[in-house]
């Protein structure tokens, strides 16, 4: 099928919400024949769709395939621009590496990168992200924001509450936020940002957020060196999610965020991450490049800096650091 008319017909059916089209109404839609439609239909059963087919009332889709792709992240995306152009492939180095790439090419705002496998998958400070196939969200998402450099890590806080919020959208789960990027559950990592520039000194060309989600790992699929730091959405809720869905979800979430960001500023984003923040008013070690510091977490400023009040009370701004907070 070609590539156009099946995310036209999937379309179609997320825009039925679960009833029945008839054979009549996808032949007008996509302009072809009742006989074409019927080949369609089998070429999504091919990928593994279900669907009800029932004489004279239509079809609809029953059960979606449990693999990511960009009909499957298409089919019920609600957003006005964030994912709806969507670079996939089976397998990549990193979809930063791509996103960088398409950005540099003029790629629109809000296109996303997907995968189902990386093999150089990157967090922080150049550290490898592990990423096996079927199983996790490994995406990045290219921005173009009119904002002066500084506030370009505001957009990694904004992140990390979207991402929140779309977990807790789609499953039981309650995450933490750990500043910067970390996101935790029963304090064990289940997601990690990573946020890149495409700039110059005065001007912002692209800001490119990747964005790894342990979803459907069982225990055994991480090395025994991530086991006892590391967590999935399955492992914690006791069931696997629908990763195509929980794509969705944040691309939604962030949409709606980013929006309120570039309207009304960081002040409602910071009041959303602090409520989220587990470390706030604890104590943490914060290690930096230059050494370690020791103080109580007291907030994040309107640049997304990290507030410690060191026990002689002088405040201290933390732009990069990995946070370990103590019990």
């Amino acid at each position: 099928m070609q590539t156009g008319l099946r995310s036209k017909l999937l379309d179609a059916f997320s825009k039925a919400e679960g009833e029945y089209l008839s054979g009549q109404k996808i032949s007008e839609y996509l302009g072809c024949s009742r006989t074409a439609v019927w080949k369609h239909i089998e070429e999504l059963r091919k990928e593994g769709y279900e669907l009800d087919a029932v004489r004279r009332i239509g079809y609809r889709i029953t059960k979606k395939p449990d693999k990511i792709s960009s009909n499957e992240i298409q089919l019920g995306l609600t957003t006005s621009f964030m994912g709806r152009h969507i670079h996939f492939e089976e397998e990549v180095t990193s979809t930063q590496k791509i996103a960088h790439n398409l950005a540099s090419e003029g790629a629109e705002e809000g296109t996303i990168v997907v995968s189902e496998q990386q093999s150089s998958g990157r967090g922080r400070l150049s550290r490898v992200w592990y990423s096996p196939k079927h199983t996790g969200i490994w995406m990045s998402l290219i921005l173009r924001p009119q904002i002066p450099l500084s506030q370009t890590p505001q957009l990694t806080l904004l992140a990390a509450v979207a991402i929140v919020q779309a977990i807790e959208e789609v499953t039981t789960l309650k995450p933490d936020i750990k500043w910067p990027n970390d996101i935790l559950v029963n304090g064990k990592k289940l997601v990690g940002i990573l946020t890149e520039l495409q700039a110059e000194a005065d001007r912002v060309h692209s800001v490119i957020i990747g964005m790894g989600i342990n979803v459907n790992h069982d225990q055994d699929h991480f090395p025994t060196d991530l086991q006892d730091i590391a967590t999935s959405i399955a492992i914690e809720a006791g069931e696997k999610a629908d990763r195509a869905e929980l794509i969705q979800q944040i691309l939604l979430k962030f949409e709606v965020l980013y929006n309120l960001y570039l309207s009304k500023g960081f002040k409602p984003i910071k009041l959303l991450w602090e409520s989220y923040a587990i470390s706030l008013n604890k104590t943490v070690v914060a290690r930096t490049l230059h050494g370690s510091l020791t103080g109580k977490a007291i907030g994040i400023n309107e640049d997304g800096v990290l507030l410690l009040e060191t026990e002689s009370g002088n405040i201290e701004k933390i732009y990069s650091a990995d946070i370990e907070v103590k019990s």
